[in-house]
């Protein structure tokens, strides 16, 4: 009997502790076990309405269950353990479940009578998409044991009610919330949103099995945050909507997460969030007082007067918030909380409070205004927008009472849906609980996307008008170019171009396989329409195809005496470039031709190695083009694009054969050490064909597509340090080496070609303006002393333009006129300039305006000849300032530890000191310690460790009772930290200033070392030796200790770089030491001080135990 009432009746409400899936599958098993007719009538229902699933996206509320005979033990939210229930309250059960069963009864009887027979149901105004549950009558037959009929004899049975259309919760203290981004949510629209956090995607995917789909939309604050959890209340606004997940798709990746589709349904206000890790500390005290309280068996009541319209129409459905009444006082009952089963993932939960309108007057004149507002708003963006158009449909059939007007409220909340305005203007509108104050700012927003539109459609048919009447000239054109063609009056301009073509191809002399191809793409041309985008492609493939120079090779020079002086006027010393070029030359006259070679000058800034080039190519009377490739990172720069991008074009080098118009013109590519690497190819792997000699004679560029002979090209390559060129590039290439200038060097350039032409370029070459020799001197010691000329060729333009400057102040610019001021020069170009300017005005078509603005040309003055102007040692610092190296050296006098060391960079030879300190006194009690700075790289710092051990071992071998280094702390640095360095060659070096330091003995601050030490005192080979030795003369050194090994190196300097310096090469370090160390007292250098420290201070111990 008790199953017959609760499959017939309403479902009673479950014991909340129980899961929402647990609940349906115990009452759909206890309802499969009732009479047949409930059966049937189950049969008879689709299958989410047997299943208790609903159309709408409300989801199923936790399904009610006859276990009125047990009793929840209290524990967690999901545990379903049971205990029997006392008799007095099995009593009390049963006589209120009595109680309530008539009132279903008598209930059920008077809806029959008032419901229609008709099966058609309707949507629930409930639903947001408007299809919902059936209407009464809707079902599949009334309560009896009849099998059903399809709604068409009467009501549904209150059990079939209960199953067919849940009801969205209307309280909900507590819920999941997730943070929105860009834009709020508006209830009553749905809005997709994805879940990329693995956590919160498992917890949506369990409230859904569950049941309970609901969740917080609230928008963040910032609109660059992504997040799916809200870490801290302050990070979103605290009014957002109550939303219902209607369904959830699993995104595929590797992340996972899934993209859930919200339909909000209220505004709630966050009140208190708890965010991942609180849930943990709050279920830990949930479960403490769960120990000392129980949770009574729920019996289902209903307040009388209270039953709510869908009740009638058969869509009751007992949810959780239909409370049980407990036989128990308030204060023993335990709270239901329905997001418990969430505490175990780590997302946000809020405590939230539902929020209504503030009464409004729909009939308010200012609400009627400003809704006929919107409408009319609507009206115009409809017309320009057909999305709005379709939106606008969609709302207008979903409202109940068929006029939009009707609910303000709604209507205020569709135009922010729809509109695309900012963040924190949407929110504030979702935030207005003031109906009138809602619809002003939805209007505002509404007003701007109207703009936007209009903007929009002007935009639009201003492209439109654009393109038809382009459109327009482009039909009108071509019917008047077919009009001419019939006409015989004009071609199309295709066969012209043709014969063009054709004509450039019979003047070179193009390969066989070339010629076949340019046959080939001739014959194309000739069949292709103009208007084809092909038409193009192959016009400009042609035009490069035609412009390279086939056959076509400029006359060389073979003079030796020629070559000689060209390359002397524009550089003056290089000795091993100019031998190699004449070299050069001397195998193409004994020959009769010329092959192309590869060559590679590598030196420091400012030597000159990229004019020299252009000095080579005017000696040997080849074309010159140049390129760089520092920081090239894309491979079609060398090897061209492919035709059929947009806009491609050959490589660098077939265009400097198209520029220069000759097959053996000279290449220069400048950098060829900073080539770079990227996505788009290597740049270096490409110069390997194009550097080859046994392959450039058939070079094939990606646009050109045939073979071109490069074998004839001279390429020279410039380059600061070959460390960054590829070995496999770098073995295709001759490699020159240039090294630093020397002051006599630097005195002779600046006298026969930078002081000249400085002189020039300010205005002064017919003036009496001097820079003596000791001027020049005193920049090159003082101011220059870098291994190339640059600098010291912008110092002395800085001379000549103060000069400049000084004469014009001390003349005055009014002291002479122009016409009396002129140069030779000056006065022709004037009479030439009013010569042309005569004849423009003859002209009858100029204007008097025209010829009244004419410019007169301007053109350079005469420096009077009272002028002098003399530029010496003494009056230098008025024109460049104060010297910037006021000493040759850094340490004019060395203290013990300090040695001189030469290294060798891109920039050139420097000079490098090593000092060494003793941090501390020597004692018995302290340790030894070697402590490194300077910016030292891996070599570096091995080459300190080596020289320390070989040091050690010289002193326990050749000073044995001196204890230094047992007991010495001592700290190695090498200046100008700022700068890297690396390399072996400091070896001695580092070795010396520790040697120095532990004998107390100085270095001769004139000698300078450098050579690879190894740990038996092996002094190694070294690289760099030639710029070395200009750094160490430049620094004032008379003593250079080099390897024994580079003495073919030192042989080879010219005499003037070793002029004034004495090399003395070494096998091994003892040689060293006796150069570095010549009058050491070696028994003052075998004293031990420790040791006479610890006889003085037993000794006074002694005296002090006497006393």
């Amino acid at each position: 009997m008790l199953l017959r009432q609760r499959a017939s009746g309403r479902l009673l409400s479950l014991n909340p502790s129980l899961s929402s899936s647990y609940q349906s599958h115990w009452s759909s098993a206890r309802l499969l076990s009732t009479a047949a007719s409930t059966r049937s009538a189950r049969r008879a229902l689709p299958r989410h309405q047997s299943l208790g699933l609903s159309r709408t996206p409300q989801a199923t509320a936790p399904f009610s269950s006859s276990a009125t005979r047990l009793k929840q033990k209290n524990q967690g939210f999901f545990d379903d353990s049971t205990e029997p229930l006392s008799e007095e309250e099995a009593k009390a059960n049963l006589e209120k479940q009595k109680e309530a069963e008539e009132k279903e009864l008598s209930e059920a009887k008077s809806s029959n009578s008032e419901s229609p027979s008709s099966g058609g149901g309707q949507g629930s105004p409930e639903s947001p998409d408007g299809k919902g549950s059936s209407a009464p009558g809707g079902s599949s037959g009334s309560g009896g044991d009849e099998p059903g009929d399809g709604g068409k004899k009467g009501r549904r049975s209150s059990g079939e009610r209960a199953l067919s259309k849940p009801i969205v919760p209307e309280v909900y203290p507590q819920v999941m919330a997730i943070p929105i981004a860009k834009r709020p949510l508006f209830p009553g629209f749905y809005k997709a949103i994805t879940i990329k956090d693995q956590n919160v995607a498992n917890a949506i995917t369990e409230m859904i099995k569950r049941g309970q789909p609901y969740v917080g939309a609230f928008l963040f604050k910032d609109e660059a945050a992504d997040d799916d959890v809200i870490h801290n209340a302050d990070d979103v606004y605290d009014v957002g909507v109550f939303a219902q997940i209607t369904s959830a798709f699993p995104l595929h990746g590797e992340g996972g997460g899934l993209t859930a589709i919200l339909y909000p349904h209220r505004r709630i206000r966050l009140s208190t969030l708890l965010p991942p890790g609180a849930q943990d500390q709050k279920k830990v005290e949930s479960e403490s007082e769960s120990e000392t309280e129980s949770i009574p068996e729920p019996i289902p009541t209903k307040p009388s007067g209270e039953e709510p319209q869908q009740e009638k129409k058969g869509d009751v459905v007992a949810s959780f918030e239909e409370s049980a009444v407990s036989p128990k006082s308030e204060s023993a009952q335990q709270p239901y909380e329905p997001t418990s089963f969430l505490r175990k993932y780590p997302v946000s939960l809020v405590n939230v409070e539902n929020l209504t309108e503030e009464p409004h007057d729909p009939k308010s004149p200012v609400i009627r205004a400003v809704t006929n507002e919107i409408v009319n708003v609507f009206k115009e963006v409809a017309t320009m927008n057909s999305l709005f158009r379709d939106q606008i449909s969609t709302f207008s059939m979903s409202q109940s009472t068929g006029n939009v007007t009707a609910e303000p409220a709604k209507l205020a909340d569709f135009a922010a849906a729809v509109s695309a305005g900012e963040p924190g203007e949407l929110q504030e509108v979702l935030s207005s609980l003031n109906v009138e104050e809602r619809m002003q700012k939805s209007l505002v927003v509404l007003k701007k996307e109207l703009m936007n539109a209009q903007l929009q459609s002007k935009i639009t048919k201003d492209v439109e008008s654009k393109i038809t009447k382009r459109q327009r000239e482009y039909w009108l054109m071509e019917q008047m170019k077919g009009i001419r063609r019939e006409l015989g009056i004009e071609s199309d301009g295709k066969d012209k171009l043709v014969e063009k073509f054709k004509e450039k191809a019979d003047k070179l002399a193009m390969p066989e396989a070339v010629r076949k191809v340019f046959d080939d793409e001739i014959n194309k041309l000739a069949h292709l329409e103009p208007a084809a985008s092909e038409f193009n492609v192959t016009r400009n493939y042609l035009d490069w195809l035609t412009q390279i120079p086939w056959g076509q090779r400029s006359a060389e020079n073979f003079g030796i005496q020629n070559a000689m002086t060209v390359l002397d006027e524009d550089h003056y010393g290089l000795k091993d470039v100019k031998d190699r070029i004449l070299e050069f030359i001397a195998v193409g006259k004994l020959r009769g031709t010329v092959e192309g070679k590869i060559l590679c000058f590598v030196g420091p800034p400012g030597v000159g190695k990229t004019s020299i080039g252009k000095s080579i190519a005017r000696a040997l009377n080849r074309q010159y083009y140049r390129f760089s490739v520092g920081g090239l990172t894309d491979v079609a720069e060398i090897k061209g694009h492919r035709r059929t991008y947009v806009g491609a074009l050959p490589g660098r080098v077939i265009q400097a054969l198209k520029k220069c118009q000759t097959e053996n013109p000279l290449i220069l590519i400048d950098e060829i050490d900073k080539i770079g690497k990227g996505y788009q190819g290597d740049p270096s792997s490409a110069l390997l064909e194009l550097l080859d000699p046994e392959q450039n004679g058939s070079f094939l560029d990606h646009y050109m597509d045939v073979p071109v002979d490069l074998s004839k090209v001279l390429f020279v390559c410039t380059a600061n340090m070959t460390d960054t060129i590829p070995r496999p590039l770098l073995d295709r290439m001759e490699v020159i080496r240039l090294s630093g200038y020397v002051s006599d060097e630097k005195m002779a350039i600046a006298e026969k070609y930078l002081a000249p032409a400085a002189k020039e370029m300010a205005g002064l070459k017919d003036a009496d303006v001097q820079m003596s020799e000791d001027a020049i001197e005193e920049l090159i010691k003082y101011y220059c002393r870098e291994s190339g000329v640059r600098n010291l060729k912008k110092q002395i333009e800085k001379v000549y333009r103060k000069s400049a400057l000084k004469i014009v102040q001390d003349l005055g610019e009014n002291a002479l006129p122009e016409s009396e001021a002129l140069t030779d020069e000056g006065k022709a170009a004037l009479e030439e300039g009013e010569k042309e300017r005569r004849d423009k005005e003859d002209l009858a078509t100029e204007s008097a305006s025209e010829s009244e603005t004419t410019e007169k040309p301007r053109v350079a003055l005469k420096v009077p000849e009272s002028v002098h102007v003399t530029i010496d040692k003494d009056n230098l610092k008025d024109y460049v300032g104060p010297p910037i190296f006021t000493s040759d050296r850094l340490y004019d006098v060395t203290p013990p530890g300090v040695t001189m060391g030469l290294a060798w960079t891109q920039m050139g030879g420097a000079a490098m000191y090593v000092e060494s300190i003793l941090q501390s006194s020597l004692r018995p009690s302290t340790r030894p310690s070697l402590e490194i700075t300077g910016n030292l790289k891996t070599v570096m710092k091995e080459s300190s460790s080596i020289a320390y051990s070989f040091a050690k071992s010289l002193m326990a071998r050749d000073f044995p009772d001196n204890h230094f280094f047992d007991k010495a702390k001592i700290h190695v640095h090498v200046p100008e930290g700022a700068v890297q360095k690396d390399g072996p060659s400091a070896g001695i070096t580092m070795a010396t200033s520790l040697l120095s330091l532990a004998l107390e003995t100085p270095v001769d601050p004139t000698i300078a070392m450098t050579g690879e030490l190894t740990l038996t005192g092996k002094v190694l080979r070294i690289g760099g030796l030639r710029e070395k030795t200009v750094a160490a003369r430049r620094a004032g050194c008379k003593t250079i200790i080099f390897p024994e090994d580079n003495m073919s190196d030192w042989l080879e300097l010219p005499e003037n770089i070793k002029e004034g310096l004495e090399g003395r090469p070494a096998s091994w370090y003892s040689d060293i030491f006796d150069l570095v160390f010549p009058n050491l007292d070696r028994d003052q250098a075998n004293h031990c001080k420790i040791c006479e420290w610890k006889k003085q201070h037993e000794a006074k111990e002694s005296a002090d135990k006497n006393e």
